[in-house]
């Protein structure tokens, strides 16, 4: 899942609950601002320029200031901001005026001006002694979270480990349709959406699980407004600071359990009155993918923290050679911008990953023959056999390339970037993008794909039996030019738009006949 589908899927929760519940969120500066950074770029622009105007704004006068190649995303974000009722439509002098939300302008305002926003970001605790001490710093909430998450991962991937998640991480897995538990045994199972889960980045699996848990809290008739408010308030907060419970609804003390469970708060104790956000939180509302790119990722820096600086030293014999960072510098390594998981694959699918995780390796081996595996890396080939069966797991072609290429070792982007500067130096009109992955393998994987995959099919809605050609002409124009149409056939005067462009052009094709008629 991409960052663009993980804001569609939270976005479309929110736009699909009631308007009174929406109301009440827009109560929070910090789910506001939550709410704003997960808006499409056009849609941040358009509230931003509403946001200290108190007056109601032209519907024409906002069309203005896009683009002609920018239509389609203008009239998206209008689309997604009626949906969370973030801007309300007014006719006034036969023209069609949209203003924000009062509720949601209000509290906007103060959580960028720094206004009235009352506990919305949390209440820091100044005279923590475990903080003044220097108990609790970034080090051990990294280790923290990392060891909470790749537990989860561990046990649905199937490696065999001591400590198993809590019930309630269970739960989670089995009411998300993650994981199955086998009647006869009592076992859990991943499933084919559980393996498609693991090739995710990890921002995008934390929500996935959130979306769930969010479905789930429906169900035990917890407070929607309660639990949306705490999971963005997460978000908003300082990772490392210490913060209080005692601001704290009932509902988000029960919660507070739940986030220690998956890495993403840290407590001392479950009695303990005070919790610390770690970095998982800081993902849940920021647009940033260098954060964490995975749990081993964050597992993998702490462990190579204060180790730039190495001293040559002889004590009782005993010689331990080791190099500064300037000296790494002068002979070409830079160990520290090779991440766990990176990985390098040649035109003839062979693959070299640098990982020694567990975690990394098992979900490599979803859809790689591994062959070999040394101390700090592991080798193996992409073969149809082993792609087919990723598939056949419910894994598409996109999800291995994207995961590829997430992984990809800094040099070949490095090699990439090269390459593609110096075709852009020879052609400037060149409109090719950047390919990191070498073409032969990307075509492959989705050829594989093509052997299971005889038939795509799509949903929308088909426009036939027109009454003129013109009419149909123009239709089937303004379709493509929006960029909805996926099929036509200008002999039998017939053409297909997919589901989301439909209301689109029923819109066009009511306003261009009715003036016909």
């Amino acid at each position: 899942m991409t960052t663009n589908l993980l804001k569609h899927s939270v976005n479309q929760y929110l736009e699909e609950i009631p308007q009174q519940v929406q109301t009440r969120l827009y109560e929070s500066p910090a789910t506001c601002l939550a709410i704003y950074r997960l808006l499409p770029q056009v849609a941040k622009f358009l509230v931003m320029s509403m946001v200290f105007n108190d007056a109601d704004v032209s519907l024409r006068d906002l069309d203005r200031w896009i683009k002609s190649n920018g239509k389609l995303e203008f009239q998206e974000a209008i689309k997604s901001l009626k949906s969370l009722h973030l801007i309300i439509p007014n006719k006034s002098v036969g023209q069609l005026m949209i203003g924000l939300n009062p509720t949601f302008r209000n509290s906007f305002r103060n959580a960028l001006t720094g206004g009235e926003v009352s506990n919305s970001f949390g209440v820091v605790v100044e005279d923590d002694e475990d903080t003044k001490q220097g108990i609790i710093d970034m080090q051990l909430l990294d280790e923290y979270s990392a060891n909470k998450w790749e537990t989860i991962l561990h046990f649905m991937v199937g490696t065999p480990m001591s400590e198993i998640p809590s019930n309630s991480v269970l739960n989670l897995l089995k009411h998300s349709g993650l994981m199955e538990e086998v009647e006869e045994t009592g076992e859990f199972k991943i499933t084919n959406e559980g393996f498609q889960f693991l090739l995710q980045e990890i921002s995008s699996q934390i929500w996935t699980l959130l979306l769930q848990y969010l479905k789930l809290s429906e169900t035990l008739q917890m407070d929607t407004v309660e639990v949306l408010n705490f999971i963005f308030m997460l978000g908003a907060l300082e990772v490392g600071k210490a913060y209080s419970t005692e601001s704290l609804t009932a509902t988000q003390k029960i919660m507070l359990k739940d986030m220690r469970d998956y890495g993403i708060v840290f407590q001392k104790n479950a009695t303990s009155n005070i919790f610390y956000p770690t970095s998982l939180a800081i993902m849940l509302t920021s647009d940033s993918r260098n954060v964490i790119r995975t749990a081993s990722g964050a597992m993998d820096s702490v462990l190579r923290q204060n180790k730039d600086d190495i001293n040559f030293k002889k004590e009782d014999g005993i010689s331990s050679i080791s190099t500064n960072r300037k000296e790494q510098e002068q002979v070409g390594i830079d160990s520290q911008e090779i991440q766990d998981g990176a990985l390098i694959i040649e035109t003839n699918f062979k693959l070299y990953s640098y990982s020694n995780s567990p975690l990394q390796i098992a979900v490599l081996s979803l859809f790689v023959h591994l062959k070999t595996r040394f101390i700090n890396m592991v080798t193996g080939q992409l073969t149809r056999e082993s792609v087919r069966r990723a598939l056949m797991n419910g894994i598409t072609a996109d999800q291995i390339i994207a995961y590829l290429e997430t992984h990809a070792h800094p040099q070949m982007r490095r090699l990439a970037e090269a390459k593609l500067l110096k075709k852009k130096e020879l052609d400037p009109n060149l409109k090719d993008t950047l390919q990191i992955l070498p073409p032969t393998v990307v075509d492959q994987i989705k050829l594989w794909q093509l052997e299971l995959d005889r038939v795509i099919t799509y949903e929308g809605s088909l426009y036939s039996d027109f009454e003129s050609s013109a009419e149909y002409n123009m239709l089937c124009k303004y379709a493509q030019d929006i960029g909805v149409l996926l099929w036509k056939d200008d002999k039998k005067r017939k053409f297909f738009v997919s589901k989301e462009g439909n209301s689109q052009v029923l819109d066009y094709a009511k306003r261009k006949l009715k003036k016909k008629q």
